[in-house]
């Protein structure tokens, strides 16, 4: 446990990811949160945005990065924090954990390098690093699925993944498709075959199945009528038997703080306001299929990033994160 709290400051603390980082932080007990910067709300009450921290919180949302620091979150949207950090100039000793895709695939911007931040790959790595790339939301579902499976060679044949989402994927600002009148009843695929995060996803499997190639991973994602939370079914062949492959997934996760290999065919509910992934198993014939839930806001975004500045900073993984699941 480290002696003094980690001076925490969050750029883009409006949105949703930014939002469930000040639920987390605010009650995190080794942090004291230096300022949550907003250019839109700069100046107004964080619960006159994230209404649901009224009575938690008097802080204001700063127009300003001010006071030092030990770690910034970037909750902004894709191609700003590049362009933030461009425009920036920080202490190379502030610690960065950057939420949007920028740096996933291309770990590089300019002196500072960015190491992938998915603990369920390894968490020595995530200690020793100065800046870390937090995974998109379907790419830690679909990961924490077919990672045991990579760290044995076995990813040779073509991928199947169907994943659906909630409305939470999509941001804050408002589009077509996050309007409850689109939403409610209704269900939509897109970005079929072609989703942002098959390329994360394709560096990531490599580095465990060094020695072949990748194969094809076929993923169609869907918008759901509900709020957050995400489930994937991944399908594939393997010659694994059923209690072989249960396993070596259990094996494989034995360490790990938050995936949790079940035996019994998970919902979503049952992962909704924390940040576990919960991964199931069914065999048939020889196809292996993989099940995979996370809340997107908090495994799949928010919750991770903090799991990851707890391995920064030499905490327990769980450290402010010990949360239940609303379950209904």
């Amino acid at each position: 446990m480290i002696d003094q709290k980690i001076k925490v400051g969050i750029v883009g603390a409006a949105g949703y990811t930014g939002g469930e980082l000040l639920r987390l932080l605010i009650y995190h007990p080794q942090v004291d949160l230096v300022f949550a910067h907003s250019n839109s709300s700069g100046g107004k009450p964080l619960y006159s945005v994230h209404t649901d921290l009224a009575g938690e919180t008097d802080l204001v949302f700063s127009q300003h990065m001010t006071g030092d620091l030990d770690v910034l979150f970037l909750c902004l949207g894709h191609g700003d924090s590049q362009k933030f950090l461009a425009q920036n100039t920080l202490p190379t000793e502030v610690k960065i954990i950057d939420l949007s895709q920028d740096f996933r695939v291309k770990p590089e911007c300019g002196d500072r390098q960015f190491t992938y931040g998915l603990p369920e790959l390894g968490v020595d790595k995530i200690r020793n690093a100065q800046n870390i790339a937090n995974p998109g939301c379907f790419a830690t579902a679909m990961q924490l699925a077919l990672l045991p499976l990579a760290a044995q060679g076995l990813l040779a044949s073509d991928v199947h993944i169907s994943g659906i989402t909630g409305s939470t994927g999509a941001g804050q600002s408002f589009s077509e498709t996050s309007h409850f009148s689109w939403r409610d009843s209704n269900i939509s695929a897109y970005k079929v075959l072609n989703h942002q995060h098959l390329h994360e996803m394709r560096r990531t499997l490599g580095t465990l199945q060094i020695d072949s190639t990748i194969p094809r991973i076929n993923f169609v994602p869907y918008r759901g009528n509900f709020t957050r939370g995400i489930l994937c079914t991944t399908y594939l062949t393997c010659n694994w038997s059923l209690e072989e492959a249960n396993d070596q997934f259990r094996q494989f996760y034995q360490d790990a703080a938050f995936t949790h290999v079940t035996n019994q065919n998970p919902h979503v509910k049952q992962v909704v306001n924390t940040n576990k992934c919960l991964v199931y198993l069914e065999k048939h014939e020889d196809q292996l299929v993989i099940i995979s839930l996370i809340d997107n806001l908090l495994k799949g975004a928010s919750g991770q990033a903090v799991q990851n500045m707890n391995l920064l900073f030499h905490l327990p993984e769980t450290t402010g994160l010990l949360l239940k699941p609303s379950g209904f």
